[in-house]
């Protein structure tokens, strides 16, 4: 991998982290493409895409600096310190909750499928391909039958539990973790704009993990695999935060409709390659 390459992965990852379009999928189409993705070893793709999230992961906490110490001031104090009733609780101490309720879900399938996640499969693009096609589909069906009525403090623990189960589906590679996240929120009734919000906020706990187990798990980086992982993190997180500015002030006025026709159309074309054997799967 060269310096170039890295620097497109980070542009990848950066932009399709957040937009409901499957992270996985660009990044392993584009590896495939490139020549990145050694068939002998695909736990090593695993481990690079899941520590470039950090970048992705440090957009996350750069974009909603202030609103995760409010969360953490609050839920501190009144969780623990004042000891007060889950129903006396401000929004920003209820938040800490739903965020640690959303996120056991994918913990506990992540830990539990780990192996098959780290496997060949996951980088298989007639899996990604029509991944991305299903969830274009189940978006659709969201997008159609959303009340979109509910506002951050609107949340509830059966709502924040539901998003986290829709999120473990993003261990299914090209499903998307914002997209299933998102989708899941709307099913519940949240805003688009604030689903993406919250959805944003959840992808913290699970990225923040993964991320660092599989940078641990690389260790020893020798001295140019180390400078392309930096190279593709940096710009990841700066792409990144620009992806998060543009979903939230794009959704507050507008459907989710134009990623559900790229995802439509991205999986016929890997797919259509794949059939006529431009690529391999």
């Amino acid at each position: 991998m060269s310096i170039f390459d890295a620097i497109i992965l980070g542009i990848v990852q950066g932009i399709s982290e957040f937009l409901p379009i499957s992270s996985t999928a660009h990044l392993t189409f584009s590896g495939k493409i490139m020549g990145l993705i050694s068939e002998a070893n695909p736990k090593e793709w695993t481990e690079f895409m899941a520590v470039i999230q950090l970048g992705t992961l440090a957009a996350v906490l750069v974009y909603f600096f202030s609103d995760l110490v409010n969360i953490a001031k609050a839920f501190i104090t009144e969780a623990f310190i004042q000891r007060k009733r889950y129903g006396m609780q401000s929004t920003e101490s209820k938040l800490g909750w739903l965020i640690i309720a959303g996120s056991i879900p994918i913990a506990v399938l992540g830990l539990s499928f780990k192996h098959i996640i780290e496997g060949p499969w996951t980088k298989n693009l007639w899996v990604l391909g029509v991944s991305m096609l299903v969830m274009a589909v189940v978006l659709a069906i969201a997008e159609k039958t959303a009340r979109f009525k509910k506002n951050i403090e609107d949340i509830t623990v059966l709502d924040s539990v539901l998003i986290g189960v829709a999120q473990a589906f993003a261990l299914i590679p090209g499903s998307s973790r914002s997209g299933t996240s998102i989708t899941g929120a709307l099913f519940c009734g949240l805003k688009r704009d604030v689903a993406a919000r919250f959805s944003f906020l959840l992808s913290i706990p699970a990225v923040f993990a993964s991320g660092l187990l599989e940078f641990k798990q690389s260790l020893p980086l020798n001295h140019d695999k180390l400078v392309d992982m930096g190279v593709a993190t940096l710009v990841s997180a700066v792409v990144g935060y620009m992806a998060i500015d543009f979903l939230l002030k794009y959704l507050r006025n507008n459907s989710t409709f134009v990623f559900i026709w790229y995802r439509v159309m991205l999986g016929i074309v890997i797919l259509s390659l794949l059939y006529f054997g431009t690529i391999q799967p």
